[in-house]
């Protein structure tokens, strides 16, 4: 027998004649919540009936339609485009079950399958993250959690770049044919903000002209992942400044609402020699007013000519890890960051293990007297 708590209610698991019953007691008094367990135990064991819950007769792909049409309007469009992912590779082998079928054993079997296909430990917790979150829309969850266990991600992917692998990327993202990616790249540098925060942001947030407490401007954070990165104001440095105010003459005509980085069409520059098109691209066509789509491409092919192996988050690995550098605080740190814990914080930091190592030799200074190098026994 076992007592838990659901919020601030106590439940009971047991089993009776190899029947798991996990029921709520309908209290928060732990002691009161025992005494109705036993009471239950006892009435199962002089054949009281089994109170069963009728489960839900839904198909995968039916249960997972209504969940996406459900949560829709709470998601951003980049967390629709995961989960939808995350079901598209579900559905290929869940999708003619009833969702009242699926077992642990059929979420085992999926991941084996899916490493198979080299899918990375958090993406496959990620869709299983999916699953669970249909099967506890319908009550299901619960009776396979305990034989359910999601796949951990490594927690040391992130690193810092050297100042060699940055001024590389920099060279390459400027002579990249996107125009926008060697401004995105830097204030990501330069500021720590995320790709998405980047990519939506709009003239209005950004203030070029600067002064008072920070003399060449700040950009404010629009909608960010967590709370704590929503509406932070993070200062620009010199280098940030001279950057946007070139990138900003790009667009005359821009107005507070439009996006800093809108979406962009390339074509090729015809050669005039040759009447063949050049190597050299342009935009013939901006929209102000839509966000530019991604920076996959370009990203990609300026990373290999740089011959640099990192992730775009790792540009804000290398902020965060410069701010340590500087001797920066943790509350600084964190506030420029919009990290809501010292723990998330920690993760960022690849810089300080120096820092730590010095801070412990000072206790060997701690007494002029020669410490006993052996342990002695008495």
């Amino acid at each position: 027998m076992a007592l838990y708590k659901r919020g601030d209610t106590w439940w009971y698991k047991f089993k009776h004649e190899g029947l798991v019953i996990r029921e709520s007691a309908g209290t928060s008094d732990k002691g009161i919540a025992a005494k109705i367990e036993r009471k239950r135990h006892n009435e199962l064991d002089e054949g009281a009936k089994v109170k069963r819950k009728p489960k839900a007769r839904l198909q995968f792909a039916v249960a997972v339609k209504h969940w996406l049409a459900l949560k829709r309007a709470d998601w951003s469009d980049n967390n629709l485009r995961i989960e939808t992912a995350n079901f598209g590779h579900l559905e290929s082998h869940f999708g003619g079950m009833l969702l009242s079928d699926v077992t642990a054993e059929d979420i085992s079997r999926y991941k084996i399958e899916r490493r198979k296909q080299g899918a990375s430990p958090r993406t496959i917790a990620m869709e299983i993250g999916s699953l669970r979150a249909v099967m506890r829309k319908h009550r299901l969850w619960a009776d396979i959690q305990p034989d359910v266990k999601l796949p951990r991600g490594r927690e040391d992917v992130g690193r810092a770049l050297s100042a060699d692998e940055e001024h590389r990327l920099l060279t390459a993202c400027k002579k990249n044919r996107s125009r926008s990616l060697y401004p995105a790249v830097l204030l990501s540098l330069h500021t720590g903000l995320r790709n998405q925060e980047l990519r939506l942001a709009r003239w209005r947030q950004i203030d070029l002209i600067g002064g008072g407490d920070f003399p060449f401007g700040s950009i404010t954070v629009g909608k960010s992942k967590t709370a704590g990165g929503s509406g932070r104001i993070v200062p620009l440095s010199q280098t940030a400044q001279t950057c946007m105010k070139e990138w900003r003459t790009q667009f005359p005509e821009a107005l507070p609402a439009h996006f800093i980085f809108p979406a962009e069409r390339y074509g090729g520059v015809p050669n005039d020699a040759s009447g063949y098109m050049s190597e050299k691209c342009l935009p013939y066509s901006v929209d102000p007013t839509k966000p530019i789509g991604s920076w996959k491409v370009s990203w990609t092919a300026a990373r290999r000519a740089a011959s640099v192996s990192c992730r775009w988050h790792d540009l804000r690995h290398s902020f965060v890890s410069r701010m340590a550098e500087s001797q920066a605080s943790d509350a600084t740190i964190m506030s420029l960051a919009g990290h809501l814990s010292r723990k998330m914080m920690e993760r960022y930091s690849h810089t300080r293990n120096e820092a730590k190592r010095q801070a412990i030799s000072v206790l060997d200074q701690r007494s002029p007297r020669k410490e006993p190098s052996g342990i002695v026994n008495n």
